[in-house]
């Protein structure tokens, strides 16, 4: 049975892919940092008929990621895709008001986080047709109106993050190839339903899903972008 690794579990993005996998007969193993919101959701995923387990671990502590990615083979067997959900919340509102070492920390998960799970895994994955899978943001886009933006709410840091991703993802992509790995993103301009700013109009978390789903499945879109649709 192909296994799934959603590294940053939440009840959002991460729940909606883990159901999307899982409903097709993947074995599934989430990542986060809290416990008892892990097992909710596994259970929740159970009771959908999804084969789950909960696994606590900290994408943006490499040490941690690989050794909890290490538990998961060693106890569900090679991994086939992997799913990055995480980011890092707001360390960096104003780029200007913050120090070199502080502004660096915006790449914990991003960058180092999705970096280290591809390197423990890269054995299992290109064993197989794997697969590494990454939803992120609009605010890394090279917009004018999308740097106003994330200035307007102090979104400094999770610009830079969500565009050195971008890049990741690319080169990622490029260096895999010839390996047999598929790489890509889905990049969300808008709301999500569920997340706290959601919108009348907020992405379905299932729709994110199930784009990747299709992306896995063809293997050719590297960067697919999916906007909230305003009225």
């Amino acid at each position: 049975m192909p296994l799934l690794v959603v590294i940053g579990y939440g009840p959002g993005n991460g729940h909606a892919i883990a159901r999307e996998f899982g409903g097709r007969g993947w074995s599934v193993a989430v990542i986060g940092r809290d416990a008892g919101r892990l097992d909710a959701g596994v259970a929740e995923l159970g009771a959908a008929g999804v084969s789950a387990r909960p696994f606590v671990g900290d994408a943006s502590d490499p040490a941690s990621l690989r050794g909890t990615l290490e538990r998961i083979r060693s106890e569900l067997g090679p991994v086939t895709a992997l799913a990055l959900t995480a980011y890092r919340s707001v360390v960096v509102d104003d780029v200007l008001a913050s120090d070199a070492e502080r502004v660096a920390h915006v790449f914990d998960i991003g960058v180092a986080g999705l970096l280290t799970a591809v390197q423990a895994t890269r054995d299992d994955l290109r064993a197989g047709t794997g697969a590494v899978l990454v939803v992120n943001g609009a605010l890394g886009l090279q917009d004018d109106a999308i740097d106003a933006y994330a200035v307007s709410f102090g979104g400094d840091g999770v610009a830079l993050e969500c565009t050195a991703k971008t890049k990741l993802v690319g080169l990622l992509a490029a260096r895999l190839r010839e390996e047999g790995v598929y790489v890509g993103e889905v990049v969300i301009n808008g709301s999500v339903k569920g997340s706290p700013h959601a919108g009348p109009t907020a992405i379905d978390p299932a729709d994110i899903a199930r784009r990747l789903w299709t992306m896995a499945e063809e293997r050719t879109e590297v960067h697919v972008h999916i906007a909230e649709q305003r009225a």
